[in-house]
């Protein structure tokens, strides 16, 4: 999808607002657990090594933006990634910072 130019203000805060629920680090690392399947709660405190109450506070942000979704199986909660589109946003953000770090190291060791 392309976006309009100018971007609309309207659509410039929803994808702001976007950024800001994906931008935290508790956010981004629960995102990561979550790329192979359904969790639940316990499942990603015991990965993180996180309390349940921080994992059930960041995983109800990640809801209430249609980010993850949520269905129960008995007396659990289970998690998933609702918007795929979210790792490639991911794995963009990544590669730019990897870049950044190579060329640094590059311009630390003298390699430039």
């Amino acid at each position: 999808m392309e976006l309009p130019r100018p971007i609309p203000m309207d659509l410039a805060e929803m994808i702001a607002a976007r950024m800001r629920v994906i931008g935290d680090p508790n956010r981004i690392r629960i995102l990561d657990q979550l790329r192979d399947g359904e969790l639940s709660v316990s499942e990603i405190t015991e990965r993180l090594g996180t309390s349940q109450q921080n994992a059930s506070k960041h995983l109800g942000i990640l809801l209430r933006a249609g980010i993850v979704s949520r269905r129960k199986e008995g007396t659990s909660s289970l998690y998933r990634v609702a918007d795929d589109g979210v790792f490639a946003l991911c794995e963009q953000v990544c590669g730019g910072i990897q870049d950044q770090l190579t060329e640094l190291t590059d311009l630390v060791g003298g390699r430039r």
